[in-house]
């Protein structure tokens, strides 16, 4: 049984870029061959900020919404957020779909493609860590960045990678597989 890496799609905004980098970035996983691919994107949940009125950690869940959310998220093994940066900090969204599970995340490995300005949506990822490392899951420091990355989209927002980039998920694919089978039978419990 192979393992399930979920490519999470991590602004909802729109005029988004996210769903071009997320769909090169997950047809890698597919090419890299130890995942199983899943593209799975936030906008497609429609989360209002956090509606629940129980705290996440009891699974109580009251709106389709959530029940679908956790659903997907107990699905995978591994994560990727698809990340851009907002103020030097992660969208919104993201941070919101974090906050709207607790069990659901332990355990998992967690790798991030960020993407903005000179920085690539690093301190993006740097303001994401403590939030999923408090969520029990294992943020790996091997990253694909994407520093300017408007020159590198076609006219439909479609990612033109480069060997550089490829490179880079290779190197976080083979680590975040480390990890996700190690975390596994831990994983298994909290499902």
């Amino acid at each position: 049984m192979s393992l399930k890496l979920h490519t999470v799609i991590a602004s909802t905004r729109p005029g988004r870029i996210g769903p071009g980098i997320a769909k090169w970035f997950n047809e890698y996983v597919g090419e890299h061959g130890e995942f199983e691919p899943v593209l799975v994107d936030l906008a497609d949940f429609n989360l209002p900020i956090l509606d629940e009125p129980a705290h996440p950690r009891a699974q109580k869940y009251t709106k389709d919404h959530t029940k679908a959310w956790s659903n997907s998220v107990k699905s995978a093994d591994a994560f990727v957020f698809v990340t851009p940066e907002y103020n030097y900090g992660p969208p919104p969204s993201l941070v919101n779909a974090l906050n709207y599970l607790v069990l659901e995340w332990n355990y998992a490995p967690v790798g991030f493609v960020s993407y903005g300005g000179i920085s690539g949506g690093l301190r993006a990822v740097q303001a994401a860590k403590p939030l999923v490392s408090t969520l029990k899951m294992m943020a790996i420091p091997e990253a694909v960045p994407l520093p300017m990355v408007f020159g590198q989209l076609d006219e439909d927002k479609n990612f033109k990678a480069e060997e550089i980039h490829r490179t880079s998920a290779k190197t976080m694919l083979d680590e975040l597989h480390r990890w996700a089978e190690v975390l596994q039978p831990l994983r298994a419990t909290v499902r």
